[in-house]
């Protein structure tokens, strides 16, 4: 059963036209991530590199693809956590980074802190001489249209969140059996600036524990932090549940409790897995025993081998 990794590329509505560049996205991420596991690398090097990948695709609400705020600027969060010493590092309200994921792994790796923020994450990845990037390389066009369309006066809430993709995110379980998780987004479209969604808090927007598992979540930030979704779905693990009924119940009471919805991508030491959602889509992709899974839609899952070329 061992190694496997699980990756996803944020719950949503994903037009049309969009659908093949996520779902091809998600899968290279996963394989990305596969073949570190597959060299003998841990499960923490095996998420951050899957969300490295994911960052650097422009189809995704992360890094390059980021949407804007209600300034048009690029504020994002990112988080990693291992498992087997339940180290964890985060950023907040970053800019000008190209890969948040990884100043989130350094701040794991570097201080005592669990989660540094806006500036004070600058001036740490200057100290460990993280390049900056300008802050419209993480600008597409894609997202600069959907950024003035929800500022018009006549702006329709639904149709503006329509083509949303959400926060991106990895689980992993390594050759040893140590678990991780990654998670990074560009948040809310035209959210508050300073405004910092689940994705950067412990047990909201990922949680790692070998004696249960890993999850990465994605969809309403706010309703995720509400109930604590990552460490609410390793909960009822640690009850006996599998990684699905867990998952599915968790996000089964986050709807009902607060309405919101979402999606996650989950594991146990032992390498099973799951990716559930209660939205209408939400790429995703895993890589065990290699074969790659992948879907999109609702009962949608998809196999191939890990090494045919997509």
């Amino acid at each position: 059963m061992l190694p496997v990794v699980v990756v996803h590329g944020g719950a949503g509505q994903v037009p049309r036209e969009r659908a093949e560049k996520s779902t091809s996205g998600v899968c290279s991420a996963a394989r990305a991530g596969y073949v570190v596991l597959r060299g003998g690398g841990s499960s923490v090097d095996a998420v951050v590199e899957a969300v490295t990948q994911l960052e650097n695709d422009p189809s995704f609400n992360a890094g390059c693809g980021s949407v804007l705020n209600v300034k048009g600027e690029v504020e994002m969060d990112a988080i990693v956590m291992d498992g087997e010493t339940l180290g964890s590092g985060a950023v907040s309200a970053v800019r000008n980074i190209a890969n948040p994921i990884q100043l989130a792994r350094l701040v794991m790796d570097k201080t005592s802190h669990a989660c540094l923020t806006a500036e004070g994450a600058s001036q740490f990845a200057r100290s460990l001489c993280v390049p900056e990037v300008p802050q419209g390389s993480l600008i597409t066009e894609y997202s600069r249209t959907r950024w003035e369309k929800n500022l018009a006066p006549d702006a329709n809430p639904v149709e503006c969140q329509m083509g949303k993709m959400g926060t991106v995110g990895a689980v992993a379980v390594d050759s040893k059996g140590n678990v991780a998780c990654a998670t990074s987004t560009g948040g809310m479209l035209n959210k508050m600036e300073g405004r910092v969604g689940d994705t950067p808090c412990i047990g909201c927007g990922g949680y790692a524990d070998n004696r249960m598992g890993a999850v990465s979540t994605t969809g309403h930030g706010e309703a995720i932090m509400k109930v604590t979704l990552a460490r609410l779905i390793l909960f009822h693990m640690e009850q006996g549940l599998s990684a699905e009924a867990a998952s599915d119940l968790g996000l089964a009471y986050m709807k009902s409790r607060v309405s919101g919805q979402g999606g996650v991508v989950t594991v146990d030491p032992q390498g099973h897995w799951a990716a559930c959602f209660s939205s209408l889509q939400m790429a995703w992709a895993a890589a065990q025993k290699d074969t790659l899974h992948y879907g999109l839609y609702t009962g949608e899952h998809i196999t191939e081998s890990i090494d045919d070329p997509r």
